[in-house]
């Protein structure tokens, strides 16, 4: 299978209401995944019929139709990204942008179960740098909030990985009760392999099959722990996201805070997230969305796309309204995250 390349043309920088310049994308290949982690997604998922879904050739039509307005940093998500047939294609195909500097980075963010098949692949095609969803190095533990997954594959894969030359970020998400006491462990362990790790706060998204208080772990708290055990110094780093850093001086590794609900980081907002379907979520915690799939399928020309992009950056919210309190037991967005675009 291969995808014919489009040719792009140069368009004005998308800002949307709040002065704030969009140079980010992040897409949802898919919404399947081979783990059913226990504060993303339900057990018993039912997944969209493959007629909704964008095929690869539109997606690289939309993904380039950013990418000529302005997107700088394309990141691809699922669901489990790799999981999609036949998506070494599309990775290849957007890697056109890099080669010709229109795309500073092309990256991807998985739970690493595929990694050892596709890693070398991956990093010929321009991938330099990826996420790796890790939230316990305990096999029983990992098995059990991931509740499919297998401990020993996922870590074969970030040795493939970082083989290939492929820079690796740990992201765990601290939940309550479940991987707190683990998180030191985590981070010593990801420090001594050359790796950079990020702790995020559950997020109040979709029905897991549970409720999602007693999972959430305030990092704040978490970071004050840390502190009396390490020496945190504060890092100016930003790497296109929302994760604020710092430097072990013990471990002399990064270490990133992502606190949508202790501390959001909407006012530098960059990013919009493009659903498997061809949905355009200007913010992961709201509702309101485009629908871009209508316009790619009822032209072959970009003309209808281009407008249907222009027209939902004007409506680009200031922020979210992620909140999680024990009157608040219903997800804050109905939506999984794997639907989303990570």
């Amino acid at each position: 299978m291969t995808i014919e390349p489009r040719i792009e043309t140069a368009a004005p920088a998308m800002i949307d209401p709040f002065g704030r310049a969009v140079t980010y994308l992040r897409v949802s290949v898919t919404d399947r995944c081979d783990f059913r982690c226990t504060y993303c997604m339900s057990e018993h998922m039912n997944f969209l019929p493959k007629q909704e879904l964008l095929s690869l050739e539109e997606l690289d039509r939309v993904c380039s139709a950013f990418i000529a307005k302005g997107v700088r940093k394309l990141r691809l998500t699922g669901g489990e990204p790799l999981v999609r047939r036949d998506m070494m294609t599309l990775v290849r195909a957007l890697g056109r942008h890099l080669r010709a500097g229109a795309l500073d980075e092309l990256t991807l963010t998985t739970n690493g179960s595929q990694l050892a098949r596709f890693a070398g692949e991956l990093a010929e095609a321009g991938i330099r740098r990826i996420n790796v969803s890790l939230d316990t190095l305990d096999p029983e533990n990992f098995a059990r909030i991931t509740r499919w997954g297998k401990l020993a594959q996922v870590l074969e894969g970030i040795e493939a990985a970082t083989r290939a030359g492929i820079k690796i970020k740990i992201n765990t998400v601290a939940l309550r009760g479940e991987n707190e006491d683990e998180i030191p462990a985590l981070i010593e362990w990801a420090h001594g392999a050359g790796h950079d790790i990020t702790l995020i706060e559950t997020m109040p998204m979709g029905d897991i099959d549970g409720d999602r208080t007693e999972q959430y772990l305030p990092l704040s708290l978490v970071r004050a722990k840390l502190s009396e055990r390490w020496t945190l110094d504060d890092l100016p780093d930003r790497t296109g996201g929302p994760a604020r850093y710092v430097r072990i001086r013990e471990t002399r590794g990064r270490l990133g805070f992502i606190t949508p609900l202790t501390h959001n980081f909407c006012e530098s907002c960059n990013r919009v997230r493009l659903t498997c379907t061809g949905t355009l979520f200007m913010c992961l915690g709201q509702e309101d969305a485009a629908d871009l799939r209508a316009p790619v399928r009822a032209s072959a020309s970009d003309e209808l796309l281009n407008a249907a992009i222009d027209e939902a950056i004007t409506r680009k919210p200031k922020g979210h309204d992620f909140i999680i309190d024990r009157r608040h037991k219903q997800p804050a967005v109905a939506r999984h995250m794997s639907m989303t675009g990570g």
